[in-house]
């Protein structure tokens, strides 16, 4: 991957809590007090998530299970749009 190529996924980062609802995302880091318990529920890098809703509890897919994340939680999870 060249030098441009990653500027850009860097600077198109953002947390999964400021993604746009009905879009796809692939998960880029996952980084803060509860990484651990992100990373057993499928919260990892390079999965694909899709965010259902937003607000103070979200609802996303990942893996093919739906989740309910807290919008603290939802900040520890930086995306990139799939």
């Amino acid at each position: 991957m060249s030098a441009i190529a990653i500027d850009h996924e860097v600077d198109s980062a953002l947390t999964l809590s400021q993604a746009a609802t009905g879009c796809e995302f692939q998960i880029r880091q996952v980084e803060g007090p509860a990484c651990r318990q992100l990373r057993e529920i499928g919260f990892c890098e390079q999965m694909r998530v899709k965010k259902l809703t937003g607000g103070r509890n979200m609802l996303c897919t990942v893996c093919g299970t739906r989740l309910a994340l807290s919008k603290d939680l939802a900040d520890q999870i930086q995306v990139v749009p799939a």
